[in-house]
């Protein structure tokens, strides 16, 4: 089977485009295909909106359980994992006193959400400090589950990391808690599409993962699933006309969650096409070259810099991204702003308990010379920043 080129997608020809994993990026195909079904509403938004909204969004509900392990009434529509943790958060009903575990490495937004709730709550909010660097899953399950507690109520982990695009071994971790009693929820963000995911044999209460990022699907397209158990108790971030259906489905769980008043169900709607579009190219290979390349990208900056990788080499660690190491003293952000205006290159560029990140991730539409582009670009832009290569 062949893979997709750059050509397959809408980004801007002229761009170094190593940012993937933050928005994604929509295929032609993809796009067309959602631009067509925001048509074919605006032909009849009362007999689409009214009449046939839960029907179509029962059909990407079921094409997204075949792609992701599922089953479909356990999986609801979000527009971005965020909106979809929060809704989870605030539906929590913890003693004082309880305790979220998780680690140093999750996503901004998620760490705010946590904090504010439990601080709200007298919840504790406790992360884990993993090994710098990483070493073994092995190693990181054990310094994770070393710090559970009887007052260790909530597993949080990202699958993926974001600041540092490292694999968490949550299987695992999953399977001990569930064993332990303690909830368990996944911030799979960067997962779909991008590692395998079976959500049944995973095992994990709660999981939600974003479709826009590496399955190519539109903005504003991210999931939610949730066990039967855990739906009893979710309540919903807005309350319409699923709460006390006056025709209810087969399932509260849907009904409570997926409609929240008039809004553009077409990012929703296209998901199948962006399975589509995946399932017509041999994506392992895909997958493959990423992982090449972001590796590549990672020792080939390392050489640069004399600074040592986050993690071990291998997909254990790493899929399609890879966060880089760069000299403490740097702007992140001036140097981020370097690379974009001055050589056409957007990478993202962060701090991460201290340390300076940089961000490379790949896919189909990325190719051996954009890696090299950021290999040439480098050395000049970290001396215009006064953090000159070692």
């Amino acid at each position: 089977m062949p893979v997709p080129t750059r050509d397959d997608f809408l980004l801007d020809p002229d761009l170094v485009f190593l940012n993937h994993g933050s928005f994604g990026a929509v295929p032609r195909r993809v796009h067309e295909a959602s631009e067509a079904l925001r048509l074919e509403m605006e032909r009849n938004p009362v007999e689409w909106l009214g009449r046939r909204a839960d029907d179509l969004l029962l059909a990407a509900r079921r094409r997204l359980a075949e792609f992701t392990g599922a089953n479909p009434d356990d999986l609801v529509f979000f527009p971005n994992p965020t909106t979809a943790i929060n809704m989870v958060v605030r539906s929590l009903r913890l003693p004082a006193g309880s305790e979220v575990l998780t680690t140093d490495h999750e996503y901004g937004a998620m760490v705010r959400t946590w904090q504010k709730w439990c601080g709200e709550h007298h919840i504790g909010y406790r992360p884990v400090t993993l090994p710098d660097p990483l070493t073994t899953p092995e190693e990181v399950v054990e310094v994770i589950w070393s710090a559970v507690g009887e007052n260790t109520k909530v597993l949080f982990l990202s699958h993926v990391t974001s600041a540092t695009a490292v694999r968490l071994p949550v299987e695992e971790l999953c399977r001990r808690a569930r064993d332990a009693g303690i909830l368990t929820i996944i911030d799979g963000a960067h997962v779909p599409n991008h590692l395998a995911l079976d959500l049944i044999s995973l095992g994990a209460d709660v999981y939600t993962g974003a479709l826009h990022k590496w399955l190519c699907a539109p903005k504003g397209a991210s999931f939610l699933h949730a066990t039967s158990a855990v739906q009893e108790w979710l309540q919903p971030l807005v309350v319409s006309w699923g709460w006390e259906s006056d025709q209810p489905s087969s399932s509260r769980f849907i009904d409570h969650h997926q409609w929240q008043g008039t809004r553009d169900l077409t990012p929703f709607l296209a998901v199948p096409s962006a399975i589509d579009f995946v399932e017509s190219y041999n994506w392992a290979t895909v997958r493959a070259e990423a992982h090449r390349r972001v590796v590549d990208a990672r020792d080939r900056v390392g050489a640069i810099t004399g600074l040592a990788p986050l993690a071990p080499d291998g997909h254990r660690w790493l899929g399609q991204m890879a966060a880089i190491r760069l000299p403490d003293g740097v702007d992140v952000q001036r140097l981020q702003t370097r690379l974009r205006e001055q050589h056409r290159i957007e990478v993202p560029c962060h701090r991460w308990n201290g340390h300076a990140l940089m961000r490379v991730s790949a896919t189909a539409h990325t190719t051996d010379d954009d890696i090299d582009a950021l290999v040439a670009a480098l050395p000049a832009a970290l001396r215009a920043e006064g953090t000159p290569p070692s």
